[in-house]
């Protein structure tokens, strides 16, 4: 049986007096992709920021490999192996596709083999390698998103959070983006997806939580959540 590559066990999480996160478990299993769901506000980029260390919670604990996180340092998080591709891209627009990639190239901790480095990563975005001199600001949205995941990648993560990898973007880009998040699976990559393109979710995960109103209102197999019939129209806003 495969381990827990990622948990999250009973998170309370505030902004300010704002109650954001109410008791918040997941588990994300080795080499599998979980797709965090739920409507806008429901907490899904508030749990990244918990599990990356840029929110601590209030209470519950994080583990990583079963290595406790819990109010470590961003810093600290990156090490163990955690890395975020945010939403909204935030490439480092001022400086060049190489160097935004290079900026984040970090070795694996222990004896784990280093996957990520610009070659392996322009192997993987043939078109970054065609721009790596042109800065990242001028970019098109499509081509940021690549550099964003290829940025995540050098860090050479066990555990990839991606936060609304599509939103934005052109459907034939969106169909790239999904084929790349495919083959880092297949290469056995561990990842949390959130999404608002419940179909796309459905399509490449594993495993399925939705949050509503900052609580985890579902959770299952994927297969099963299908097999169920599950009706997302009340949970998602789906008409």
């Amino acid at each position: 049986m495969a381990s827990d590559a990622l948990v999250l066990r009973e998170i309370d999480a505030f902004y300010g007096d704002s109650h954001v996160l109410h008791g918040v478990s997941l588990r994300l299993g080795e080499g599998r992709l979980l797709g965090l769901l739920g409507r806008n506000g429901a907490g899904k980029s508030t749990s990244m920021n918990v599990t990356v260390g840029l929110l601590p919670p209030r209470h519950g604990a994080v583990t990583v490999f079963g290595s406790g996180v819990t109010g470590r340092t961003p810093e600290a998080i990156a090490a163990q192996g955690v890395a975020l591709v945010p939403q909204g891209r935030r490439v480092f627009r001022s400086l060049t596709v190489r160097e935004n990639l290079a900026v984040a190239g970090r070795r694996p901790q222990g004896r784990l083999p280093m996957l990520w480095t610009l070659e392996t990563v322009f192997a993987l975005f043939p078109t970054l390698r065609e721009r790596h001199q042109q800065i990242a600001g001028s970019l098109s949205g499509g081509e940021q998103q690549m550099l964003a995941i290829g940025r995540a990648l050098m860090s050479n993560p066990r555990v990839l959070l991606m936060d609304e990898p599509s939103e934005g973007l052109a459907p034939q880009i969106v169909a790239e983006v999904m084929s790349t998040i495919r083959r880092l699976k297949e290469q056995g990559l561990s990842i949390v997806l959130v999404e608002q393109n419940v179909k796309l979710a459905f399509d490449v995960a594993d495993d399925i939580v939705i949050l509503n109103s900052g609580r985890v209102a579902v959770e299952g197999q994927t297969a099963e959540l299908q097999r169920r019939g599950l009706d997302l129209r009340q949970l998602l806003g789906i008409y």
